[in-house]
């Protein structure tokens, strides 16, 4: 499959076509003759990956977690959940197939897991709606969390939405509602929910299934009100840029832990979480074990507690 390649990334680009037209030509010439040269160049690029990614701003890093070649939720469920099986419905209307959710081992700890999904092709992302969840998604989100406290089970989130579908059966299906309902399940579990922004936290549609008791982004993922495009239409009327929103915006991780709108940032591999998968999935599982793991033994009227502390205190301290 070829590569998606960023608009800052084209130098990158140039380097690592020039190295496939190099091996190609190595098929044909002296064993070994070209090796030298390959690696050479195979460790310049590597070095203006590490580079770029390191001085990326919040533009670039928009469009960065919503690269293509992410981990998606049914990655994550791949690699990180034994013995998935999947819950669908939300007893009411439908499956909505944005939010996906079911039952699972992760590391040996049965769970409740949840999170959006947006396809990888056509036909998936069609089947997904692009990860634009339904108000009938927010209700089986809501069902898998009832269900996570009857038995007793932690919650495991992962968010990557641009938002909740705005169209018009969302509306008359009561989108809004849904989400404020699913963002109250979320605060009120009586069970650890342990949430992580994978790609974009887009407005209330990542809201609804993000208020865990810690809240995790990957390193170059984003979380915001709205989009920076509907931010530059509604605030400024179009007369700015995308750009210019997402830099005034604050919506990077680094910015969010600033601000204590995010507990921790999981790091990501050199050049970003869609160069190396299996890497990414692996961090954000460590990460998601150790803070399970600190909420081990905390008793429901605890974690309560902490986490409407922890959501109230949003705000309140010179941001």
């Amino acid at each position: 499959m070829a590569a998606h390649y960023l608009e800052f990334e084209r130098p990158i680009a140039d380097l690592e076509a020039k190295i496939e037209e190099l091996q190609r030509l190595s098929e044909t010439a002296e064993a070994g003759a070209l090796d030298a040269e390959i690696d050479a160049l195979r460790a310049r690029a590597s070095e203006m990956r590490v580079k770029a990614y390191a001085k990326l701003d919040a533009w670039q890093k928009t469009q960065v977690a919503r690269h293509p070649d992410r981990p998606h939720f049914v990655d994550y469920a791949e690699a990180l959940i034994e013995d998935f099986v999947e819950l669908r419905g939300d007893r009411k209307f439908a499956d909505d197939q944005a939010i996906l959710g079911g039952l699972g081992r992760f590391r040996g700890r049965p769970v409740v897991v949840m999170g959006h999904e947006k396809g990888r092709d056509t036909v998936g992302r069609v089947k997904h709606n692009f990860g634009y969840a339904r108000p009938e998604g927010y209700r089986k989100a809501i069902r898998l969390m009832e269900m996570a406290e009857q038995f007793n089970l932690p919650v495991v989130s992962f968010v990557d939405t641009p938002a909740a579908y705005p169209g018009v059966g969302s509306e008359e299906r009561g989108v809004a509602e849904a989400i404020a309902r699913s963002t109250q399940k979320a605060l009120m579990l009586g069970v650890p929910m342990v949430a992580v922004v994978t790609g974009e936290g887009g407005s209330g549609g990542a809201l609804g299934i993000a208020c865990g008791s810690r809240v995790l982004i990957m390193e170059h993922a984003i979380y915001s009100v709205i989009p920076p495009e509907g931010a530059n239409s509604i605030l400024w009327r179009g007369s700015r840029t995308a750009e210019e929103a997402a830099k005034a915006m604050k919506i990077t991780a680094q910015d969010l832990l600033k601000m204590k709108i995010v507990d921790r940032i999981v790091p990501e591999p050199p050049g970003g979480a869609h160069s190396d998968p299996a890497a990414a999935m692996a961090a954000v599982g460590d990460a998601v074990e150790e803070e399970l793991s600190a909420l081990d033994g905390v008793a429901s009227d605890v974690l309560r507690a902490k986490r409407s502390e922890r959501f109230y205190a949003i705000g309140r301290s010179g941001l």
